[in-house]
């Protein structure tokens, strides 16, 4: 039987604060949680159903009824299993010259992060870069909306600024503007860094200075149509673009 206290210490784990002073972070589901497990991380409390236990060996896991895990999980509908993992350490991860990076600069929502990073698994990205104003990568929505893919793509929280100082002068920046040019007409290189700005602000005016290469996804609406496009469909429709050229 799951305590109290056992409860109160996982729904704390909701708050940034608190994540970042136990070094960990929250996974539901058997997708999630298994992608994590396959990829070599190792929970530090794993609460299942017998379900789930009657088809994967976990040592040490804590065995919960359905209703003990509806009342540890975040979720609305609880999906067998729920882990405590050790948030990654990456202050040592240096940028890779020859592969193609993202750079999210003050993205807010929490979807659009997990929708990102499931993106960038998608098209072969292994590193996320993320300035100190975007969202906590390890919040428990962000992780979800993965579906597995935090457990593929390294999230690097940075300055920006002092990430392209660190680069040789000529390295590639990409960034999508209103006021780019044609993304289909412009030459792309399978190296370099993709910025992806704020939902309502976009790239901030001192990020936007550093970019080498700005990029437009041209509309094709004939007459009114939408202001922008949501962050997580740009950046798809970016790294789709960048892949296709390599083909």
């Amino acid at each position: 039987m799951i305590s109290k206290n056992q409860i109160k210490y996982v729904h704390q784990l909701e708050l940034k604060k608190f994540r970042k002073q136990e070094g960990l972070f929250i996974a539901e589901g058997h997708k999630v949680v298994g992608d994590l497990l396959e990829a070599g991380f190792t929970p530090r409390q794993l609460f299942a159903t017998s379900d789930w236990l009657a088809t994967n060996q976990m040592a040490g896991a804590i065995e919960v009824t359905p209703d003990e895990l509806t009342r540890l999980s975040l979720l609305q509908h609880p999906q067998q299993v729920l882990a405590l993992f050790p948030i990654p350490e990456t202050s040592a991860i240096s940028l890779d010259s020859s592969a193609l990076s993202l750079l999210l600069d003050n993205v807010q929502d929490p979807g659009n992060l997990g929708t990102i990073i499931r993106i960038a698994d998608w098209f072969g990205i292994s590193t996320i870069y993320c300035s100190e104003g975007t969202v906590d990568a390890w919040n428990p929505k962000v992780i979800q909306a993965t579906m597995g893919s935090i457990a593929r793509v390294q999230i690097v929280y940075t300055n920006p600024i002092q990430l392209f100082d660190s680069l040789p002068a000529d390295f590639p920046i990409y960034g999508t503007f209103l006021d780019g040019e044609n993304i289909y007409t412009q030459s792309l290189s399978q190296h370099g860094i993709i910025v992806m700005g704020n939902e309502g602000n976009g790239i901030s005016e001192t990020v936007r200075a550093r970019v080498t290469h700005k990029l437009l996804i041209p509309d094709f609406h004939q007459g009114d149509t939408a202001d922008s496009l949501n962050v997580g469909v740009a950046t798809a429709i970016t790294c789709s673009e960048f892949r296709r050229r390599s083909l």
